[in-house]
C-alpha cells in the first residue's frame, strides 16, 4: 500500500517530476487546503476545486496525489472513489438542471429539492411518466413535425412489447438538422474540420446555410439517378464533411443510408450490401493516413456493388480508373449543377417509423444483424446527449468515429438537433495532429474510446497542447482504465469523463454519467433519463434497486428509440425470448453483466453471451473461430474469448486451440497466423493477444462449448499475476 496524502512530501513530488520550488509551493498549498481529518472524497474535491494540480504537470504527479488520497479507501464500504463533484451553481445551468428547476416542483411536489439532490427521483419519474418527460425534451431539441404525434406512447397493441412511440407523427429528421432557428442561424458554424498534415493551417468552417445548400445539391443529384424512393444507398468512407453531407442528403431525399465502416474487408462489405440490398455506394478512391494512400475504392469494387460514386481523397479528380458503371463525385454533381435551383430541395416527409439508416451489429450467429434506424432513433440519441453530455448551442463536439459505427450518426444528430458545431479531423486520431485540431477548433466536448486515450498517454503526443476549453469528456466502446481516465481528465483541470454504454439497437446509451451526480473513473452513475432496467440473478430474480449486486441487465421494454424489428433476424427471439417478466413487463435483453456498487454506481463486467468487444467493435466468438479454424492445417478447432486486463482497459482477444492428432506448432506462430487471417477476413483492426494450445475444450452434456470456463480461467490467471506485481 502506498503513502497516504498526509505522508506525501516535497521529495515525493520532485521524484514525480516536479521542480523543487514548485514542489515546495504545492506542499504549502496542500497544507493551506486544511485537508487534515477530511474523508478521501472531500480531500480530492479540495485538491481539484483549488486547481492545485495543473493540466501541464507530469502525469506521475497526478498519480501520486490521486492514489495517495485514496490509499486507505474501502470501496466495499464507500463505493468507487469519486474524482468529480457537481456544484449546485453548475448543476442549475445544465440542460437537465434547468429543466428540473422549471418543472421539478410541479412534477415531484414537495419532495423536489434541487437538481443534485433530486436527480434520482427525477430519473425515476422520467421512466414512469414518459408522456410528461418526452414532450419537455422534444421542446428543447430542434425537432419539427410536419404532422404532430397523436400522443407520446400508445400501448394498446399488446403484441408490441415496446408500444408505439409518437404515433401519427410525420417529419424529415435531416430537414430538422438543416433548418435555421433563432439560436442556430444560417451564419452559425455547423461543421469545422482539418485535413491531416495541415496542422499549421486554419481550421476550415462551414455555416449552416452552406451545409444546407450542399446537402440539397446532393439530394438533387440523387433524384437524377435511377433510384426509387426508399432505396438503400451505402456509405463506406471516413467521416469527413463530405460524408456528413451525403448522409444527410440521402435521408433528406427519402432514401435509406447503409452504414459500412471503412476498415472492413471486401467480404464484409459484400455481406452488408447483400443484406441491405443497396443500390449504390459512396466511397473514396483512397484513405490518406500519415502521408500514405491506402486503397478503398478497389476494396469496394471487390464487393461487387451495382454502382459506386467515388470521392477523391485529395484534390478534385479521382486517382483511380473507374468501372464503366461508376461515377466520379464531380460528374455525379455536374447534372444537379445544371438545375435552375440546384441548392433548393423539398424534403421527403415520412412517418416517424420510416427507416432512414441501416446499421450492423454482430450477433453470435456469425452474420451481422441488420439494425434499422427509424426517425425515432436520431431523436433519442440527441436527447441523451442533451441530457447527459449537456450539449448546448455554441458547443464544439468532436468524437473520432465513422458513419459505419453507431457513434457516427449519434454524433451527427447530437450536434445538429442541439445547435452545436460538429468537429471532424480528416485523419488518424492517434497523433499530435488530432490533438492540435482539438485545441485550434476550440473543442468543448470530446468523445473518445479507451484505446485512444491509452495511446495518447503512452506516446506523450499531446504534451504542450491546451485542452482547457474542454468542458466534458465522454467515453464509450469498451471498459476504461482508471489511470488512463485520470490522465485524460487532468488535461482539462479534472473535467468529468462521462462513461456511456448502449447499443446500435437502442440508438442510445442505457447507462451514462451526467453532470448532476459525482463521477467515478470507469463507472456509470445512472440509467439514462427515460430508461428503466433491473439486474437479475441466474434464476431470473431481480435484485432490489439499491442493492449492490452482479447480474444480467434486463431493460424495461418501453424504451423510446429502441428497435422493434431486424431485417435479417427474428427480433422477438433476439431481444425478448427467454427473458424474465417484471411487474407485468417482458424485459428486453441487452446482454451485459452489470455490477452495481455501494452508492449505486454501475460497472460493465462483460457479456452474458459470447459476443466480444474488441477496440469498441462488437463481434462474435463464432465469427473469429470460423476464420481461425481454417487458418492452418494443424488446427482442429478453436475457441475465442476476450478478457479485460486485471488492471482495467480494453478487452483483449485470446484464442484457445485444440490441434489435430500428430501435429505440432508453437503458440507464437499460431498467434501470427490467426492475426493475419482475422485482419484479412474480418477486420484489420483486430489483433490476437494470446494463444494457448490445450488437449480438449470444456463442454456441456449436450456438447456445447463452454467459453465461459475458458474466460474465467484466464481472468483468474491475470488476477494472480497482477497480485504479484
Amino acid at each position: 500500500m502506498g503513502k497516504s496524502i498526509s505522508e506525501v512530501g516535497v521529495e515525493d513530488m520532485v521524484g514525480a517530476g516536479l521542480g523543487l520550488e514548485e514542489a515546495k509551493d504545492l506542499e504549502k498549498e496542500l497544507k493551506n487546503a486544511s485537508i487534515h481529518g477530511l474523508g478521501a472524497d472531500e480531500v480530492w474535491r479540495q485538491i481539484t476545486a483549488r486547481k492545485l494540480l495543473k493540466a501541464w504537470h507530469p502525469h506521475a504527479l497526478h498519480q501520486l496525489l490521486y492514489y495517495s488520497v485514496y490509499s486507505n479507501y474501502d470501496e466495499s464500504v464507500h463505493g468507487p472513489p469519486l474524482y468529480w463533484f457537481p456544484s449546485l451553481h453548475q448543476a442549475r445551468r445544465t440542460n437537465l438542471g434547468r429543466l428540473m428547476e422549471s418543472h421539478g416542483p410541479r412534477l415531484l411536489g414537495a419532495s423536489y429539492k434541487d437538481p443534485i439532490t433530486s436527480f434520482r427521483h427525477f430519473q425515476q419519474f422520467s421512466v414512469q411518466h414518459p408522456e410528461i418527460y418526452w414532450p419537455l425534451v422534444l421542446n428543447e431539441l430542434r425537432v419539427q413535425f410536419s404532422v404532430p404525434p397523436e400522443c407520446i406512447l400508445d400501448t394498446s397493441d399488446k403484441s408490441k412489447h415496446g408500444g408505439t412511440w409518437l404515433p401519427g407523427a410525420v417529419l424529415n429528421v435531416a430537414d430538422c438538422c438543416l433548418k435555421s432557428t433563432n439560436y442556430f442561424r444560417d451564419d452559425s458554424v455547423a461543421i469545422v474540420w482539418r485535413d491531416e498534415g495541415c496542422d499549421d493551417h486554419n481550421v476550415q468552417r462551414m455555416t449552416l446555410k452552406e451545409l444546407r445548400e450542399q446537402v440539397m445539391l446532393v439530394a438533387n443529384a440523387l433524384d437524377l439517378m435511377t433510384f426509387n424512393k426508399g432505396d438503400a444507398i451505402a456509405i463506406d468512407m471516413p467521416m469527413t464533411a463530405t460524408a456528413v453531407i451525403i448522409y444527410l442528403a440521402i435521408v433528406l431525399a427519402g432514401f435509406v443510408v447503409v452504414s459500412i465502416a471503412d476498415s472492413f474487408a471486401p467480404k464484409e462489405i459484400a455481406t452488408r450490401l447483400r443484406i441491405s440490398q443497396a443500390k449504390a455506394i459512396f466511397t473514396q478512391d483512397f484513405i490518406v493516413r500519415g502521408g500514405r494512400r491506402f486503397p478503398l475504392y478497389s476494396r469496394v469494387v471487390e464487393a461487387a456493388p451495382d454502382k459506386i460514386i467515388v470521392i477523391p481523397a485529395t484534390g478534385k479528380d479521382v486517382a483511380v480508373q473507374l468501372r464503366n458503371q461508376d461515377l466520379s463525385w464531380e460528374i455525379f454533381l455536374s447534372n444537379a449543377h445544371r438545375l435552375p435551383r440546384s441548392t433548393c430541395y423539398s424534403p421527403v416527409y415520412q412517418p416517424v417509423h420510416s427507416i432512414t439508416n441501416i446499421l450492423f451489429s454482430s450477433g453470435t450467429t456469425g452474420e451481422p444483424k441488420a439494425i434499422p434506424w427509424t426517425q425515432l432513433s436520431p431523436i433519442r440519441s440527441a436527447a441523451d446527449s442533451w441530457a447527459h453530455i449537456d450539449i448546448h448551442t455554441g458547443d464544439v463536439f468532436c468524437w473520432p468515429t465513422n458513419l459505419g459505427w453507431v457513434m457516427g450518426p449519434i454524433l451527427l444528430y447530437s450536434c445538429f438537433l442541439s445547435g452545436a458545431t460538429l468537429a471532424l479531423y480528416h485523419g488518424s486520431p492517434l497523433g499530435r495532429g488530432f490533438g492540435k485540431f482539438v485545441q485550434d477548433a476550440g473543442v468543448t466536448l470530446l468523445g473518445t474510446v479507451p484505446s485512444l486515450v491509452k495511446a495518447w498517454k503512452s506516446t506523450h503526443c499531446m504534451e504542450g497542447l491546451d485542452w482547457t476549453k474542454i468542458k466534458t469528456f465522454a467515453s464509450t466502446g469498451e471498459a476504461s482504465s482508471v489511470d488512463d481516465d485520470l490522465w485524460l481528465s487532468s488535461r482539462a483541470f479534472y473535467k468529468p469523463v462521462l462513461e456511456c454504454c448502449g447499443g446500435t439497437e437502442l440508438s442510445s446509451s442505457y447507462i451514462f454519467g451526467n453532470l448532476l451526480q459525482p463521477q467515478a473513473f470507469g463507472a456509470f452513475s445512472s440509467a439514462t433519463t427515460g430508461t428503466g432496467f433491473v439486474i437479475f440473478d441466474e434464476d431470473g430474480v431481480p435484485y432490489a434497486d439499491d442493492e449492490p449486486c452482479i447480474g444480467e441487465v434486463g431493460l424495461f421494454p418501453h424504451y423510446m428509440g429502441a428497435t422493434d424489428r431486424l431485417l435479417n433476424a427474428d427480433h422477438e427471439e433476439v431481444y425478448f425470448k427467454g427473458m424474465p417478466m417484471y411487474k407485468g413487463m417482458q424485459l428486453r435483453r441487452h446482454g451485459d453483466i452489470l455490477k452495481r456498487t455501494v452508492g449505486g454506481y454501475l460497472m460493465v463486467q462483460g457479456r452474458a453471451d459470447d459476443t466480444m468487444n474488441l477496440g469498441g467493435i462488437k463481434t462474435s466468438s463464432v465469427e473469429i473461430e470460423r476464420v481461425c479454424n481454417r487458418a492452418d492445417e494443424s488446427v482442429l478447432e478453436t475457441a475465442a474469448v476476450s478478457v479485460a486486463p486485471a488492471d482495467g482497459g480494453p478487452e483483449q482477444l485470446s484464442i484457445f486451440v485444440v490441434l489435430k492428432r500428430g501435429f505440432s506448432i508453437k503458440p507464437d506462430v499460431l498467434k501470427m497466423i490467426f492475426s493475419r487471417a482475422i485482419q484479412t477476413n474480418l477486420n484489420p483492426l483486430f489483433k490476437v493477444s494470446f494463444v494457448r494450445i490445450i488437449p480438449e475444450f470444456p463442454r456441456t452434456a449436450s456438447n456445447k462449448l463452454l467459453r465461459r470456463v475458458l474466460r474465467d480461467q484466464l481472468k483468474k490467471e491475470q488476477l494472480l499475476i497482477h497480485s504479484r506485481i
